[in-house]
């Protein structure tokens, strides 16, 4: 009995709801871009929902993700609303860091999110970090972290395996692997067979699976969690997976792609699968699927209203949280 066998009707409902509320979440905002109010340029994830989803289904509240930057599924099963999401896209104060940042590469540490980088791969020792301080204070949980197969080819990526190897880290490796480093195919930027088997050189287990199979990519993540917890190390997990959108919404998918390519990968749709799916079963039902995605579309306009209704941050904010505050016990040698 594998772990996706012990999902409820309720928990496929839900795992289902999370990667619609994904893909209209990304959907709108990228229809809003270029017509004014939204700061953030979007890099949608359109296509890739079911890693994000697949992948933060059943952890803890104490494990900690270190997102990419397509993996908006994961703030949202890690409990980041969206409409604290949305209001960062704005560039509101009641978004994450107050205004000063947008949700890209948002952090809470309350709900086990590590804060991100808008630089490729460096987010990777990071997260090593993360699970070195768990094995430090022989806390049972697990980092999930998240990247792209170009976060894949650089040093960052080698340094943190080989670190998270020797250690036996608590670590999962989840290379979100969508045929495009930005720009570049897979073709021109790698010449090995797959990621995966990288892992062999720094003593744990690879593997590459279907990323557009949400119960692949859950039974992956749970059975790594499992080694993890068992103090056995981390475990990279290669998503194959396509981006239906460009790296970013400054020009069209078509620009760099041929449309038959993307075609092609929108008939393995994950959302398209898993409700296919789940009415064969008889868990969802047309009526069901209805509901659920008024629900969301209702979720997103409620979410788009807070934002634009929630103020810019005030002039002061800017000196504000740039320090930590001064605590006595920190001082260490000051004289009077």
């Amino acid at each position: 009995m594998g772990y996706s066998d012990q999902l409820t009707e309720k928990d496929l409902i839900q795992m289902y709801r999370w990667m619609v509320l994904t893909r209209v979440f990304e959907d709108r905002i990228c229809g809003l871009w270029g017509k004014g109010g939204v700061v953030e340029l979007p890099h949608g994830s359109q296509g890739q929902e079911a890693i994000a989803v697949g992948a933060c289904y059943g952890l803890r509240q104490q494990d900690h993700v270190m997102p990419s930057l397509r993996t908006r599924g994961a703030f949202l099963v890690k409990g980041i609303s969206a409409r604290v999401q949305m209001a960062g896209v704005y560039a509101k104060v009641t978004g994450p860091a107050r205004g000063k940042a947008t949700a890209h590469h948002m952090g809470d540490a309350e709900r086990g999110v590590l804060l991100g980088s808008g630089i490729v791969g460096a987010s990777i020792t990071v997260a090593v970090g993360a699970a070195l301080a768990f094995k430090l204070q022989r806390r049972d949980n697990v980092v999930v972290d998240f990247f792209g197969d170009g976060a894949a080819q650089r040093g960052d990526f080698h340094e943190g395996l080989n670190f998270a190897g020797v250690f036996k880290l608590p670590i999962i490796f989840v290379l979100e692997n969508n045929g495009y480093s930005e720009y570049t195919p897979l073709s021109k930027h790698f010449a090995g067979s797959d990621f995966a088997c990288r892992a062999q050189g720094y003593g744990f287990p690879g593997m590459r699976l279907d990323g557009n199979d949400i119960f692949a990519v859950y039974e992956a993540v749970q059975a790594a969690a499992a080694r993890a917890r068992a103090g056995e190390g981390p475990t990279l997990l290669e998503c194959m997976t396509y981006r239906y959108r460009n790296h970013c919404e400054v020009q069209p998918p078509e620009a760099f792609r041929d449309p038959a390519e993307i075609e092609q990968w929108q008939a393995k749709d994950p959302i398209a699968r898993m409700r296919a799916q789940l009415m064969q079963r008889g868990i969802l039902t047309d009526a069901l699927v209805s509901k659920i995605t008024a629900e969301v579309e209702a979720e997103i306009d409620d979410a788009i209203q807070y934002a634009e209704e929630s103020p810019f941050p005030a002039p002061e904010e800017l000196y504000k949280d740039v320090y930590a505050p001064e605590s006595p016990e920190l001082v260490v040698g000051r004289r009077s």
